[in-house]
């Protein structure tokens, strides 16, 4: 296994499908990977991973994403199992890229560290002595619901002031009426710095001096995001163990949630005794 991306396709959430459209669309491009994987590729598909945005149930049985109000408890392992011929493993997507960016990304190497997401959702995963934290129900780090803004937005969760509701890409477009793929400076130094806020909260309760950072909206705002993010980061975590924490770039862009995914199905293939490839 050397976690190479050999094929990719990409298919936009239609929001106003009911949740069996959804996985319709879901279905078309795993049928087509599928088939480009026998045919263009000569690989036999042994596996199905995910990386679904939380909450999920353990190997994703059950997801309720925050971002698809369709989806709630959908069945999502048993529909993929049955459209595939194939067993499905999965986790949270956050969680899914710390695996890829501790195997082969910027944390490759690395005991202690958080692995987030920012885009779409702000979500995190992270990895202690050596292993992914699993939580009571398999969502530990879910960095997206920590505090940043007292009284602030209204979360998806019922809380206020959550970094999601504050920081995400649908938070910033409602926050300032732009698109986030057209920030302004101030919007990204202000989202830079409620994630590094956030964590340094991880970094002084969890002991941990790296945070890796991917979605959409934190590479796509750059040097300016990440030096916000920093100085937050600096400035909250004054521990003597946490005051040397860095955030940087997540390493594997853009195929950090699909090699993510991958390992995902490997790990869950070890777990159940299956032969890898």
């Amino acid at each position: 296994m050397k976690g190479e991306l050999l094929d990719r396709d990409d298919i936009d959430i239609d929001f106003g499908l009911k949740a069996d459209g959804l996985f319709a669309a879901l279905n078309t491009i795993a049928q087509a990977q599928l088939e480009r994987a026998r045919t263009h590729h000569n690989a036999r598909p042994v596996a199905v991973g995910v990386g679904c945005i939380g909450p999920v149930r353990p190997d994703v049985v059950a997801v309720s994403p925050t971002n698809i109000n369709a989806w709630r408890s959908y069945p999502l392992r048993s529909n993929l199992a049955s459209a595939t011929s194939l067993n499905v493993y999965g986790d949270v997507g956050a969680k899914a890229l710390a695996l890829a960016e501790g195997w082969l990304g910027a944390a490759q190497g690395r005991q202690d560290f958080l692995a987030m997401v920012v885009g779409s959702t702000v979500e995190g995963g992270i990895v202690l002595n050596g292993q992914l934290l699993e939580g009571a129900t398999g969502n530990a780090g879910s960095i997206g619901h920590t505090i940043v803004e007292p009284n602030g937005r209204r979360c998806v969760c019922g809380s206020r002031g959550c970094l999601d509701a504050e920081a995400s890409g649908p938070a910033i477009e409602a926050i300032t009426g732009r698109s986030p793929t057209e920030p302004t400076y101030e919007i990204m130094q202000r989202t830079g710095r409620l994630v590094g806020q956030a964590v340094a909260t991880v970094c002084n309760v969890l002991d941990i001096d790296l945070a890796v950072v991917g979605g959409t909206v934190a590479l796509g705002f750059g040097a300016t995001f990440f030096n916000s993010a920093q100085e937050a980061l600096s400035e909250h975590a004054r521990l003597s163990f946490s005051r040397s924490a860095r955030i940087i770039p997540a390493r594997l862009g853009g195929r950090g949630p699909l090699i993510g995914a991958g390992a995902v199905g490997v790990r869950g293939m070890r777990r159940a005794g299956r032969p890898r490839p």
